[in-house]
């Protein structure tokens, strides 16, 4: 039982699913790789991925749908990933991001930088964020080309309070090699808070976390890696599926 807490499955929102019957052939992938919950995070990039609660809402509510129709036994629930930029804080002020979940008691927000920088003030938004009740999820750090290059900078992120996401093809090598050792050694310094597929399409980035678990218990043994993909992931996103959480605890 895997849950899968960053994924692009929902249709024709953004660059992950490009229709509905790419939606649930993904989504039949990740029941067959053992994952029961996936949170969808479809991009909110100013200019580029203008989505807000609607449009979320919406994509969410057509593949609950479509998945009942095809009688495919998976738990989606609603979020967003949410690229860095000038704007975020007066898009949170104006309720327009959905959550990931809770941890400790703040708002969990998955935050993307750009591949290729770290944007001025990131530090500073990061301090905002968790001085404000908001706890910042930074997603897949082991891509960022600066954060691979400068090891300290994520060092530094978590030494304010950041979390953090690694994609779990990145532990495959499908990544490249510097994606993979920036994460073998965020496992080995127990700085990641959980793995997720970051799903975007069937062919080369599928919603399997099993193969990457695989690495991850050699790297840290099973029991925190379970909690990689199980533990972490379902205890913030517990009450986004609340039925299902019930029904697991009683």
């Amino acid at each position: 039982m895997f849950v899968d807490a960053h994924s692009h499955i929902l249709p024709s929102i953004d660059d992950g699913a490009p229709d509905i019957q790419t939606a649930i052939e993904l989504a039949k992938i990740a029941v067959e790789d053992g994952i029961t919950h996936v949170v969808c995070t479809p991009h909110i990039h100013l200019g580029r991925f203008d989505n807000d609660l609607e449009t979320i809402n919406r994509a969410v509510d057509a593949l609950r749908h479509a998945l009942r129709e095809e009688q495919i036994p998976l738990k989606i629930a609603a979020a967003a990933e949410l690229r860095v930029c000038p704007k975020i804080i007066e898009l949170l002020k104006a309720d327009k991001v959905p959550f990931l979940g809770e941890w400790k008691r703040r708002k969990v927000l998955l935050l993307e930088f750009p591949t290729n920088k770290i944007p001025k003030g990131s530090e500073k938004l990061m301090m905002w964020l968790l001085k404000n009740g908001i706890q910042p999820l930074i997603a897949h750090p082991e891509r960022n080309l600066v954060l691979q290059a400068n090891f300290e900078m994520i060092q530094r992120f978590h030494e304010i309070g950041c979390l953090f996401q690694i994609t779990s093809s990145s532990l495959e090598g499908k990544f490249g090699p510097n994606a993979y050792k920036v994460s073998e050694l965020m496992l080995t310094k127990n700085l990641v808070f959980m793995l997720a597929s970051d799903a975007h399409n069937v062919d080369y980035r599928p919603p399997v976390l099993s193969h990457a678990l695989k690495v991850a218990k050699e790297l840290i043994g099973v029991d925190k890696a379970l909690e990689l993909v199980f533990g972490h992931p379902f205890a913030m996103s517990r009450s986004k599926f609340c039925d299902y959480a019930f029904d697991l605890l009683h």
